[in-house]
């Protein structure tokens, strides 16, 4: 055989390159990384003292913000170190499990340094709407949900299309208009299941003893700043940037 002949019959043999099953954007990666440190160091090697410490300085509370208690770093910290606790194992993996999903296309899109200033506006929005509902109570906030919502946020705003085709899929196309996002069937979808579910946890009508553990109103906050605000974050024209 010739060694054209050879090299053409490779060429139709070849099986394409296989895209990882696994192929999470590295600050996304960190940000699961740290979270699950956080937890385990928390959960196993911290003392009770040394736990309650870490909830009142790190942990987001309401009442520290009422005017009666003396201002500490806590004020300035805990509005953003809260979304990197959690509650328990489950609250931990559910969040990191929607963490990959929405987190490393919006990442590989948008950049490694615009992803860690999305996550920072939306824990704060997140926090901001939980605190003007429940402004005097002293029970902390915790969790991810509220920065994970933004994301999803964002990803209604792309209509949820992710180009798989890139060697980091990333969500494509422009940020479409909120009237666009209206016209399309999946995120109309998307967005009535999302907010019924939330909805439904704020009346009452999740699992007996479970509405009260899920601040349904820091979901909201998170997914309405990352809603209207992820254009801010976006680059732009040039197309999806390569997180660092």
């Amino acid at each position: 055989m010739r060694q054209d002949d050879h090299d053409d019959v490779t060429e139709r043999t070849a099986e394409p390159p296989r895209e990882p099953v696994f192929n999470l954007a590295p600050v996304v990666v960190a940000i699961a990384m740290a979270c699950i440190a956080i937890h385990v160091l928390i959960a196993h090697v911290l003392s009770t003292a040394a736990y309650v410490w870490v909830i009142e300085n790190f942990a987001f509370i309401p009442v520290r913000y009422s005017g009666a208690f003396p201002f500490t770093a806590a004020w300035l910290v805990s509005p953003l170190s809260y979304s990197l606790l959690h509650g328990g194992y489950a609250h931990l993996i559910i969040n990191m499990i929607w963490l990959a999903a929405f987190g490393s296309p919006l990442a590989n899109r948008i950049g490694a340094g615009r992803f860690l200033l999305f996550w920072a506006a939306t824990a704060l929005g997140a926090v901001a709407l939980h605190y003007l509902l429940h402004s005097g109570e002293a029970i902390p906030l915790v969790g991810a949900s509220g920065a994970i919502s933004g994301m999803m946020g964002a990803a209604a705003r792309f209509a949820f299309r992710i180009d798989r085709r890139m060697e980091k899929p990333a969500f494509a196309g422009e940020v479409l208009s909120i009237s666009r996002v209206l016209s399309s069937r999946p995120a109309v979808t998307f967005l009535l299941v999302w907010f019924a579910i939330n909805l439904a946890t704020g009346v009452g009508f999740a699992s007996p003893g479970v509405s009260a553990q899920i601040a349904w109103e820091a979901h909201i906050g998170g997914f309405v700043v990352g809603f209207f605000a992820v254009r801010i974050f976006d680059p732009g024209a040039a197309g999806p940037a390569r997180a660092a």
